[in-house]
């Protein structure tokens, strides 16, 4: 990270926030100009949270804020997210920048509300006849988890599983993965060409392929 940056009091309001909220919270720092997507947390407090830890990878933000317009990145306030065992929390993701304003990393906080989500559907069911259920982004807990993520939501896309896919589905499977980022994870392209059946030549060209 940026040496402009006084990470020091970044660190030093993490363990403060944490320290306020209590053991349901979790603070994280990721570094966006670190040398791969493997080691981007450089910073985290109640890791047990995410059941995450200081040199794992990028999550879902750390990804799109690599692959989108610097003009259109925005801190993101009070959206609902899970961890990798199901837990639902209410995370908020920060952007933290230089002095020619560009984003070199991304302070998150991450509170884990199940416990209060479980009271609230209690005091629901009693109050509604019917219940929405929202699907909320996982967290994952490694670069590997988020490919996973990835992938489903391409499958998810097309409404159908890969087995049934046309090559017209896969292509805008593999299409929406790009765009999502996913070939900048490390050996991505071998593990999504086994999943959907095509070569890894095949997949280039479905990439280039006229939307």
């Amino acid at each position: 990270m940026d040496s402009n940056v006084n990470l020091d009091f970044l660190k030093r309001l993490a363990k403060g926030i944490v320290h306020h909220f209590g053991k349901n919270c979790e603070v994280v720092i990721h570094d966006l100009k670190s040398d791969t997507l493997q080691k981007t947390i450089i910073e985290i407090e109640n890791g047990h949270v995410t059941n995450r830890k200081i040199g794992d990878g990028a999550s879902h933000i750390v990804l799109d804020t690599i692959t989108n317009e610097e003009d259109k990145l925005e801190d993101s306030i009070g959206y609902l997210t899970k961890s990798h065992d199901g837990r639902i929390l209410k995370s908020s993701s920060i952007y933290i920048r230089d002095e020619d304003d560009e984003p070199i990393g991304i302070f998150c906080i991450n509170y884990d509300i199940t416990e209060l989500t479980i009271a609230e559907n209690s005091i629901k069911s009693l109050l509604e006849s019917k219940e929405e259920k929202k699907e909320v982004e996982e967290i994952p807990q490694n670069v590997n988890d988020l490919l996973d993520n990835l992938i489903e939501q391409s499958v998810k896309l097309i409404g159908k599983p890969v087995a049934l896919m046309s090559k017209e589905d896969k292509i805008k499977s593999i299409q929406y993965l790009n765009d999502a980022g996913a070939f900048l994870i490390t050996k991505s392209g071998d593990k999504i060409s086994k999943y959907f059946g095509i070569s890894k030549y095949s997949i280039y060209n479905y990439i280039d392929v006229k939307r």
